[in-house]
């Protein structure tokens, strides 16, 4: 969100700048590594965590200014990955960058969602290795709007007009496979829906306010900032909401290269996220602090911010053995086939893409 926008929505772009979602424009500068932590010995003094190895240097394509990835910045500032003999650099990489880099091995370990599914079809060699947390995408009308979450028939839902970030990104699929499950075509050919695009997601709210568009798809905290204004109300939080009720929206993918050639470093490195994961569900006020004073996402309603980084629920080692991973990417492999962007069998394809670490 880089765009001037209008003057209405200074004071939120001010306030919440490059807090977006998952897969948004990344930050400027790299992050250096951080010192490793120590734990306190029986006598009350620190005592240096010595990891069982050291598989220095490793380039981590994570700062995107989202909140959502903050397993991430909380696993490089609190030690985690050092613990696991891990230096830790922090980087800026936009998603062809980091669809490549896993293809290559470049890149060994990125979080997404499941805008990768379709790179995966194509040839790109990636594994999804773990879950990470729910939705962190809202679909949004106006508050005076009458449109149905859930229609009754699919008339009513007919030749909407949608925001989105990019036709073909993730929020596009969010909102193709809202309508596909009312029984509107997300199909371009088809004319039964109509895709806008809009780099700067102030911009498409202020589409929404106008009148331009019907229903705006947005990366959080957008939503909820237009619920608050009062000028807007949720339609679907894919969160908590059908058709993505309970299932993970973004996981943790692995090049295939590195997961054959150095399995150990893709388990240190899940191992860095899962701990910090669990510290974050423990401490989500401290893990926002830490994430201000880092500056990896602009934020200043931090009430509103606990809110949505407690709403996400990241996958802890508790609950990896309860979730099905496995099953949220067959579902959305099956919704993306059911929207045409995928060509395959859902169930061939989540056998060749999912490989849980143990």
């Amino acid at each position: 969100m880089k765009k001037k926008v209008l003057a209405s929505l200074l004071a939120v772009v001010l306030t919440f700048g490059l807090f977006t979602g998952c897969e948004k424009a990344p930050a400027e500068a790299d992050k250096s590594p951080a010192p490793a932590t120590s734990t306190e010995s029986s006598t009350g003094e620190a005592a240096p965590v010595t990891p069982a190895k050291n598989f220095g240097k490793i380039d981590i394509p994570a700062l995107d200014g989202s909140l959502c990835g903050a397993p991430i910045y909380i696993a490089y500032e609190k030690g985690f990955f050092a613990e696991e003999g891990i230096d830790a650099n922090l980087t800026a990489a936009d998603f062809e960058t980091r669809k490549i880099g896993l293809n290559n091995g470049n890149v060994p370990f990125v979080n997404g969602d499941f805008q990768f599914f379709s790179s995966a079809e194509q040839g790109i060699d990636m594994k999804v290795i773990g879950g990470m947390h729910y939705g962190c995408i809202k679909l949004v009308v106006r508050a005076d709007s009458d449109l149905p979450a859930k229609a009754s028939d699919p008339s009513e839902l007919k030749n909407l007009k949608i925001g989105v970030d990019e036709v073909g990104g993730t929020t596009f699929q969010v909102a193709s496979v809202w309508l596909e499950e009312n029984g509107v075509s997300a199909k371009q050919e088809k004319g039964e829906a109509t895709f806008l695009p809009y780099s700067d997601g102030n911009l498409e709210l202020e589409a929404l306010y106008n009148g331009d568009i019907d229903v705006a798809a947005v990366w959080d905290p957008l939503g909820d900032i237009a619920v608050s204004s009062g000028k807007a109300k949720v339609l679907i939080d894919i969160s908590k909401d059908e058709p993505f009720a309970g299932k993970y929206c973004c996981f943790y993918y692995a090049s295939t290269k590195v997961l054959n050639e150095n399995p150990d470093e893709i388990q240190a490195l899940y191992n860095a996220v899962v701990k910090a994961q669990e510290w974050i569900n423990e401490n989500p006020e401290e893990a926002l602090q830490i994430i201000i004073d880092g500056k990896y996402s602009e934020v200043e309603d931090v009430e509103l911010a606990k809110q949505l980084i407690v709403q996400y629920e990241y996958e802890s080692a508790e609950s990896a053995g309860t979730h099905d991973v496995r099953g949220d990417v067959l579902y959305f492999a099956q919704k993306l086939k059911d929207i045409g962007y995928l060509e395959g069998d859902p169930e061939e394809f989540t056998e060749k893409l999912y490989q849980p670490l143990n």
